[in-house]
């Protein structure tokens, strides 16, 4: 018994391959999935496969069921398929309909984490089965062809950068809210990098989108799924608040100075300050003289000579963006404007001390 699907017939390089759609549903049953934990790398046809992923991809299919996209999955085959070219007179016979043998299980090449993500979205809603998704079929010829393969169509990937990803999400309401507030915002308008992840040494720019992107989601916890609209109110009302604290922020954007020499100078335009300053903010704007507070920013050196910042945000002579020290940072930052600590921002605070 035979499955049937659309095909384009196709070489690259010396090798014939297919290009076919087949519906979501086939998946469970025509492609192999195996658990490589336990085999040796040398033996493995793939990676192996990060569970962790799947919950992600199958929550991106359902929660977007009209919307979701996938690039085609690549996969080999061991038994030589039946090809019916459909003679139209168009494409030299590379057009008609591609016969795979059932029980014929498909070596997956790239796409395990896809599959294994529809197969899980399928559990939770079946009709999704009679979509389609576009396969390229190549033939099985031995393990170290179909490593070559793996290596072939991962090594020149390059994944996309974090503030990119950011720029063009348009489902995330936390990139929707952080996009309208650099516009509201001058010093973040006038100062931001929306596309690196990082800021190139001779960049005129302060901040990254993803950096910005990270200090909000902590401003914003528990507001998470509130209205884009309102979020941006509530950005806007704290770093217009917290700019007015920053002078070095506004001698840059004044072109007094150059974001290049601040970098150099200062930390109060890193990522671990502007995360720890999103923080605090999430705390800081229950008080009622949350805005008197912020004055205090005025009285903090944020000199890279400075100290203080050394095992804070400074290790070895250089700032550092771990977990450890954005905590240490806010931890800092909080004591100087007189915040009520934490336990363990206290012994941090009482540590540095000694």
């Amino acid at each position: 018994m035979y499955v049937h699907v659309p095909a384009m017939r196709g070489k690259i390089g010396s090798r014939t391959y297919y290009s076919c759609l087949m519906p979501m549903s086939a998946i469970p049953n025509m492609f192999k999935f195996t658990n490589w934990i336990g085999i040796s790398p040398e033996d493995r046809e793939q990676r192996v496969l990060d569970e962790r992923r799947v919950p992600e991809i199958k929550n991106y299919i359902v929660e977007n069921e009209d919307d979701y996209l996938f690039a085609a999955i690549t996969a080999s085959y061991k038994s030589q398929p039946v090809f019916e070219p459909v003679q139209n007179g168009a494409g030299e016979g590379s057009l008609g309909i591609l016969k795979i043998k059932l029980g014929d299980e498909l070596i997956i090449n790239d796409g395990q984490h896809r599959c294994a993500g529809i197969t899980a979205a399928l559990v939770e809603n079946p009709s999704i089965g009679e979509h389609a998704i576009s396969v390229l079929l190549f033939p099985y010829e031995n393990l170290d062809r179909v490593q070559q393969m793996f290596s072939d169509l991962n090594k020149n990937v390059v994944k996309t950068s974090k503030s990119l990803d950011i720029m063009y999400d348009k489902r995330d309401k936390m990139s929707a809210a952080t996009l309208a507030l650099i516009d509201k915002v001058a010093v973040f308008k006038e100062l931001t990098e929306k596309s690196d992840m990082s800021l190139r040494a001779k960049s005129p720019k302060l901040f990254t989108l993803a950096a910005l992107y990270d200090a909000n989601r902590e401003l914003l916890k528990g507001r998470e799924q509130a209205d884009v609209v309102d979020n941006v109110t509530f950005l806007r009302e704290y770093w217009d608040a917290v700019a007015q604290h920053m002078p070095d922020w506004k001698s840059v954007l004044t072109q007094h100075k150059t974001a290049i020499e601040l970098r150099a100078e200062k930390i109060c335009s890193h990522s671990t300050v502007l995360r720890a300053l999103g923080g605090l903010g999430h705390e800081l704007m229950k008080s009622e003289d949350w805005r008197d507070r912020l004055a205090a920013l005025d009285e903090i050196d944020w000199s890279k000579k400075n100290t203080d910042w050394e095992n804070v945000c400074i290790i070895a002579n250089s700032v550092v963006s771990n977990r450890q020290a954005r905590a240490a940072t806010k931890a800092y930052i909080k004591a100087k404007l007189k915040m009520e600590l934490t336990e363990s921002e206290a012994r941090s605070i009482e540590k540095k001390a000694a």
